[in-house]
């Protein structure tokens, strides 16, 4: 089945299992009665990784509607000048805790695998120690390996898991040619994860694409499958003109038409379609600022910088204290897949772009769920893999047109606060953990 021949209602709730949730307060002072659930996530704030963020802003909610939370994770290795973060933390009616150990090298590919296979372990001996506080868990791809967690949960304690699939590994891996499919780690690993899914109560995804992915490769799961989308807090990031924006001030992003890719540059992003729209547009009054990390960004600069390029700004990662300004200090998001990657991957940058009431162009294959998103907001445009002069003369058109521009913008915020808000997402998880401990 293609995007475009969904049925609407699969779409527009996020759920593919539901499209009318409804919890009344019966329901919720059964649910605080029932649901005790433990979070197992190796990033989380203050780590800067959009998972950690992701999660914290889950788990909140979830306590919002009554959900006992306790989240397991790491010291932090992605954070903002912080090397650790305390043992144990109680935010708002959520219990944090984290593993005492840091995380060693955690810039490196092998110190990453390292640390995730740490993190797995100790998740491991923690939930043996306690296991009474919860009844139900949740546990993500952030490591790839760490929904094996969950199934040892299952079969030696009895206990109910859900697992949520940010990424598809071992085929990533396979599509960035790290590993060949036949190789015995990749067989190894689907293996594991065919078996991880058969004990999981539920299994969420974050389009459908990566729903019909996971439902090819283990099609006597496709019943428990969710697809839940990501989300963006319209009250914490809000239209911001750039003229009051102390960011964009800062940076000298006022005067001339902006373009932003805020975020990861990895491997699975399609930047050489933005880099040539960026050389279609050298010579004209549009700037382009890049602000994030990842594979991809040290040969997008020395390309640029090869070239004599002067209409780009490079920027890290923002604390999520300035994301509100960041994202804002713009006139236009950019979001990318590479072509074969989307569904295996949903870019989570789409969700706060739209919060942010500026128009989004998105480079991705024909088959994306990104299409959808953005026709049924009306937001923005889309354009296929390589395609850079279309993407230059939509940037051109709207630099030039700012009433169409702030229309589209106006459009997605509006989508997004219908749609992909942290209070109507986390019901759709809500519902799923229900459904885990049969309630």
């Amino acid at each position: 089945m293609r995007l475009n021949e969904l049925p609407p209602n699969n779409f527009l709730t996020g759920s593919s299992k539901s499209s009318n949730l409804d919890i009344n307060n019966q329901q919720l002072k059964k649910i605080e009665q029932t649901i005790k659930l433990s979070v197992i996530t190796q990033f989380f704030p203050p780590d800067f990784a959009a998972t950690g963020q992701l999660v914290e802003e889950l788990v909140t909610q979830l306590g919002y509607l009554g959900v006992e939370v306790e989240v397991f994770t790491s010291q932090p290795g992605y954070a903002f000048n912080v090397s650790s973060a305390p043992y144990f933390e109680k935010i708002d009616s959520v219990r944090i805790k984290r593993s005492r150990s840091s995380q060693i090298w955690p810039g490196r590919i092998r110190g990453k695998a390292v640390n995730g296979i740490l993190y797995t372990l100790r998740a491991v001996i923690h939930l043996l120690k306690n296991t009474y506080r919860s009844n139900v868990l949740l546990v993500t791809t952030a490591p790839p390996f760490l929904p094996v967690v969950g199934y040892l949960a299952k079969v030696w304690l009895g206990k109910s898991y859900v697992c949520i699939l940010y990424d598809l590994y071992p085929d990533i891996a396979v599509a960035l040619d790290v590993i060949d499919q036949d190789h015995w780690l990749a067989k190894l690993w689907l293996q594991f994860n065919k078996l991880v899914w058969r004990q999981a109560e539920g299994i969420v995804v974050l389009s459908q694409t990566m729903k019909e992915r996971v439902a090819g490769i283990c099609p006597d799961i496709a019943d428990k499958i969710s697809v839940i989308h990501s989300w963006a807090d319209p009250d914490a990031i809000v239209p911001i003109s750039k003229q009051e924006n102390w960011f964009a001030l800062k940076h000298k992003l006022v005067k001339k038409f902006t373009v932003l890719y805020s975020g990861n540059m990895g491997r699975c992003h399609d930047i050489d379609t933005i880099l040539e729209a960026i050389k279609l547009l050298r010579d004209e009054p549009i700037q382009f600022v890049f602000i994030g990390g990842g594979a991809k960004r040290k040969k997008v600069q020395e390309e640029l910088y090869n070239l004599g390029l002067d209409n780009v700004v490079f920027l890290p990662y923002q604390d999520k204290e300035n994301l509100p300004y960041s994202m804002t200090a713009c006139d236009l998001s950019l979001v990318s897949v590479d072509a074969g990657f989307e569904s295996l991957v949903a870019p989570s940058k789409l969700y706060p772009a739209l919060a942010t009431a500026r128009p989004i162009a998105a480079v991705c294959p024909p088959t994306s769920y990104l299409r959808q998103v953005i026709a049924d907001a009306k937001c923005g445009a889309t354009f296929v893999n390589g395609d850079s002069s279309g993407l230059a003369e939509f940037i051109r058109q709207l630099s030039q047109d700012q009433q169409l521009a702030e229309g589209m913008g106006n459009d997605g915020r509006r989508y997004l606060q219908s749609h992909f808000t942290p209070e109507i997402i986390s019901k759709q998880y809500l519902e799923v953990l229900s459904q885990a401990i049969k309630l």
